[in-house]
C-alpha cells in the first residue's frame, strides 16, 4: 500500500499537479455547516446544490462510489494577480476577470490528466480499478477531503489554504476502489486574527462561520446568477466582468506565495490570454454571439454565457461614470435582442447620466417591447 501511494504522487507530480495527499471515504466533518447554510437560503439560485442528490452524496464518499476506500485529493497553480489593486479606477474603460480564468478551462486541461492518473493506477496493480474523479463538478465537500488529505486548512474567506501555496490552486479529486496510504489532517488554522479578506469585500458576502453569503458574492454574481444583478449590487460589483479575486488578493499567505512562486511555478496552460485580466468593455458590449464563441473558446469565461457576461460588461461601464462609454450603452439598449443586456444598458447609462444618455433613454422607453426593460428604463429615468 506504501508503495502505491509513493507512486501514484510521484505520477500525479510529473503530471504537473503542485499538491498530492490522500484521505480516507470518511464523512465530512463539515457537512452540517453546509447543511444549514442551504437552510439559510446562501446559496442563492444555485438549486443543483440543495437536491436530494446532491444532500445525499455529500454526506459521505461512498454515496458517489460505493467501492470507494481511499481519495487522492490534487492541487495545481493557476496564475495568480501580481499586486493588490483597486478593484476599479473610475472613468477607466476595462473590466477585470478573476485571474483563475485568464487561461484554459481547468475543466479541459484536468480531466486528461486524472483518466491518466486512473489508467496509471489500473496498470500498477494489473487489474481495473473502481473509480469518479471529479474537479468542482460533483458532490463532494473538496475543501473537506483537501484538509483532511493535508494539503492545507478552510481560510476565513473559504478558499483551501497552503502555507507555501497560498491559495491560488484548483482543487481535484479521484475516488479510488482500493487502499492507500493516508495522510495526516492539516490541523492548523494559520488565519489566526486576520479578517482582512472580510474587510475587504465589496458587498460583505463573507459570514463568521467561514461561509459565503453566495447571493452577494460578486463571482456568483457574475456567473452563476442567471437573471437580472439585484440594483443595490450593481455599484458594488465595479468593474469585475467575471469572477472576483478581492478576497484572495489581500491574504498575506497569497503575497508570500507570489513572492515564492519561481519556485513553484504556475502551471503554463493558465498563462494569460491576450488582455484578458483587463478587458476592453467599449469593445466586449458588442461582441456578437459568433465573436463571444470565438474569443471565449476553451475559456470558463464561457460558462457565463455571452447574455450573462454582456450583463457583467454593461454594469461595469455604468459603474466607471465614463460618457465616453455612453455610445456602445446606447447601441446595446436600442439594437441587442438580448432583453438581459438590454435592461443592464439602460441602468449603466442612468449611473454615467447626462443629457445624451437621458436622451436616448427617453426615446427607448416609447419602444421597447419588453416589460421588464421598459420597467427598468422608467425606474432609470424617474
Amino acid at each position: 500500500m506504501t508503495s502505491l501511494t509513493h507512486a501514484l504522487k510521484a505520477e500525479a507530480y510529473r503530471l504537473g499537479f503542485h499538491l498530492v495527499g490522500v484521505t480516507t471515504p470518511q464523512p465530512p466533518p463539515h457537512f452540517s455547516v453546509f447543511e444549514n447554510w442551504l437552510l439559510q437560503g446562501r446559496h442563492g439560485e444555485m438549486d443543483y446544490l440543495a437536491t436530494g442528490r446532491s444532500r445525499r452524496c455529500r454526506t459521505a464518499p461512498n454515496q458517489v462510489l460505493p467501492e470507494c476506500e481511499s481519495i487522492l485529493v490534487l492541487g495545481i497553480r493557476y496564475t495568480a494577480p501580481l499586486e493588490t489593486t483597486p478593484a476599479t479606477q473610475i472613468g477607466v474603460l476595462s473590466g477585470r476577470v478573476a485571474s483563475y480564468a485568464w487561461g484554459e478551462d481547468y475543466h479541459d486541461v484536468l480531466a486528461g490528466r486524472l483518466e491518466a492518473l486512473v489508467k496509471f493506477t489500473e496498470a500498477m496493480v494489473g487489474h481495473p480499478v473502481p473509480s469518479r474523479w471529479y474537479t468542482d463538478t460533483g458532490p463532494i465537500m473538496e475543501r473537506d477531503l483537501a484538509q483532511r488529505a493535508g494539503l492545507g486548512w478552510i481560510g476565513k474567506n473559504t478558499c483551501l489554504i497552503n502555507p507555501p501555496l497560498g491559495s491560488y490552486f484548483f482543487l481535484a479529486e479521484i475516488l479510488l476502489g482500493i487502499p492507500l496510504e493516508p495522510d495526516q489532517p492539516f490541523s492548523a488554522d494559520h488565519c489566526g486574527g486576520c479578517t482582512r479578506c472580510i474587510e475587504a469585500c465589496p458587498t460583505a458576502c463573507i459570514l463568521p462561520d467561514r461561509t459565503l453569503d453566495a447571493s452577494r458574492c460578486i463571482s456568483y454574481l457574475t456567473i452563476e446568477l442567471k437573471g437580472p444583478i439585484p440594483k443595490v449590487l450593481r455599484p458594488l460589483a465595479s468593474n469585475w466582468v467575471f469572477g472576483c479575486d478581492i478576497c484572495q488578493q489581500v491574504c498575506p499567505w497569497n503575497s508570500r506565495a507570489i513572492v515564492s512562486g519561481q519556485a513553484q511555478p504556475f502551471e503554463p496552460v493558465f498563462t494569460t490570454r491576450e488582455d484578458m485580466p483587463q478587458p476592453d468593455l467599449n469593445r466586449e458590449i458588442k461582441l456578437s454571439p459568433q465573436a463571444f464563441n470565438l474569443r471565449f473558446r476553451g475559456s470558463p469565461v464561457k460558462r457565463a454565457k455571452r447574455s450573462g457576461y454582456l450583463r457583467n460588461v454593461a454594469v461595469a461601464l455604468g459603474n466607471t461614470r465614463n460618457p465616453a462609454a455612453v455610445p456602445d450603452l446606447i447601441q446595446a439598449l436600442t439594437s441587442e435582442p438580448d432583453p438581459l443586456v438590454r435592461r443592464h444598458a439602460a441602468w449603466a447609462l442612468g449611473q454615467i447620466g447626462g443629457p445624451t444618455a437621458r436622451r436616448a433613454l427617453q426615446h427607448a422607453v416609447k419602444y421597447e417591447m419588453d416589460p421588464e426593460v421598459r420597467l427598468e428604463i422608467r425606474d432609470t429615468l424617474h
